[in-house]
């Protein structure tokens, strides 16, 4: 037997990070149709069951326009659509929504097909009340509806089962009445009611190239973007509504990606921690995003350090008070004003209401390596993490800086870094000027994160 490479065993640890991390956590997946016609699809969706099986609570909203459209030609029913504030609806007559929900539930039957292949049990189910659209722009909507309440525990009791609920684009009023709703306004409505840790849009695009944007965020390799706060992604959406594209396919392309990632931003802001674009005509596409820090699309974050800024020097009695019990408990070493002040660059604080609540530190010291330190919160607001927040802060601090690692040295806390991903390392592996200055009395320990 061949040896483990050592790139496989960190692979391999990064898995059993991020399981450990979200198992247990509600994951939505909305899934354009073209992918139900790709040859990957029974892959992926034995990679929805594996998830499943290994305590993810996963949920499925399909979606099926262009099903919808092929099943109204092959009646010579013809779609028309009205316009709303944000995008154009189809107009659902009472001719057409018999055959709209005909089309829908033959997507949703597709994953529940394939899902029985994996040994997954799910559950195709009537999880959303809707209300009609009513008159827009003085065309009448018919059957065309909107999102009025989702389900939640309904829901919550068949994922607490270990099923896959599958939410096709139907909705029913409370006297039975169906409408057509758009899935990604599902999507969006199921994973904010479930307080979805992420949303995945499972897209047949294969990325969007930041060349039309004046300002690049962070791409991969191959010029596509990686990630995206919430106000760079509303600037890609405001750099891509005046983009031309060189032909009609970049075009058609290109507003499809904006068209997800609006609904990425929407989701976002109502507060999904993650929202992920990824193509799902890739193999393994969605466990290479969710368990590898490289991922493999788009991810969407609300920017949580809009709270954090620099040091002022006005700051100093504050984290001072902040400091002062964790020196006295020998879990930070003592620093006087003085000394902060002569690396005041390095400091980092976060601001609530006016008043400093958390400090840190990154110090580089060479050899693409920063030290943070310096870590103290307000023990009144210990609840909403800002320590956690912090840290990663400085660790993205370190990234834009291109380091390649960080460290911290902890007598007492190593617990709270090995949950934030640090790992024990030798104090061999400090860069030079860092293990000149290092206290051999203090015996501190040494707990890295690659970056």
């Amino acid at each position: 037997m061949n040896d483990i490479s050592l790139s496989q065993v960190d692979l391999i640890r990064e898995v059993f990070h991020y399981q450990s991390r979200f198992a247990g956590s509600t994951i939505v997946f909305k899934i354009e149709y073209p992918i139900t016609e790709d040859p990957g699809f029974p892959g992926l969706v034995k990679d929805l069951a594996l998830l499943a099986k290994t305590g993810f609570k996963v949920v499925i909203v399909p979606g099926a326009k262009e099903n919808i459209d092929a099943v109204l030609k092959q009646q010579n029913i013809a779609s028309t659509y009205a316009t709303t504030t944000d995008f154009p609806v189809r107009v659902t007559t009472s001719q057409a929504i018999p055959f709209v929900e005909m089309a829908a539930f033959d997507v949703a039957s597709r994953f529940m097909t394939f899902l029985s292949g994996s040994r997954v049990e799910a559950v195709i189910g009537n999880f959303v009340r809707a209300r009609g659209l009513g008159v827009k722009n003085g065309v009448d909507t018919e059957h065309t509806g909107t999102v009025d309440k989702i389900y939640a525990d309904s829901l919550n009791k068949v994922l607490n089962l270990g099923m896959v609920p599958i939410l096709p684009c139907i909705g029913w009023s409370p006297s039975g009445k169906p409408y057509n709703v758009q899935s990604d306004e599902i999507a969006l409505a199921v994973s904010t009611a479930l307080k979805a840790v992420k949303l995945f849009i499972v897209s047949v695009n294969d990325g969007l190239r930041a060349d039309f944007l004046p300002e690049k965020p962070k791409t991969r390799p191959d010029g596509r973007l990686d990630r995206l706060t919430t106000r760079e992604a509303e600037a890609v959406i405001a750099a891509g509504n005046g983009y031309k594209g060189q032909n009609e396919a970049e075009t058609v392309s290109l507003q499809r990606y904006l068209r997800e990632l609006k609904l990425a931003l929407l989701a976002s802001k109502a507060g999904v921690h993650r929202v992920h674009i990824v193509d799902g005509r890739q193999a393994g596409s969605v466990l290479k995003e969710l368990f590898s820090n490289l991922g493999a699309g788009t991810m969407i974050y609300a920017d949580e350090y809009d709270s954090i800024r620099a040091l002022h020097s006005r700051d100093l009695p504050d984290i001072l008070r902040l400091m002062e019990p964790l020196m006295q408990n020998g879990i930070l070493i003592r620093r006087s004003a003085d000394q902060i002040l002569e690396r005041k660059g390095d400091y980092s604080v976060f601001e609530i209401d006016g008043s400093v609540r958390a400090c840190g530190a990154l110090h580089d010291w060479g050899e693409a390596q920063g030290e943070i330190a310096a870590v103290a919160t307000d023990p009144q607001y210990a609840d909403m993490g800002l320590g956690r927040r912090i840290v990663g802060f400085l660790v993205e601090k370190a990234r834009k800086a291109k380091m390649r690692r960080v460290f911290a040295l902890t007598t007492q806390t190593q617990d709270w870094f090995e949950s934030l991903g640090f790992k024990e390392a030798p104090v061999e592996a400090l860069p030079e000027q860092k293990r000149t200055a290092y206290d051999q009395n203090r015996k501190s320990k040494v707990f890295a994160l690659e970056l």
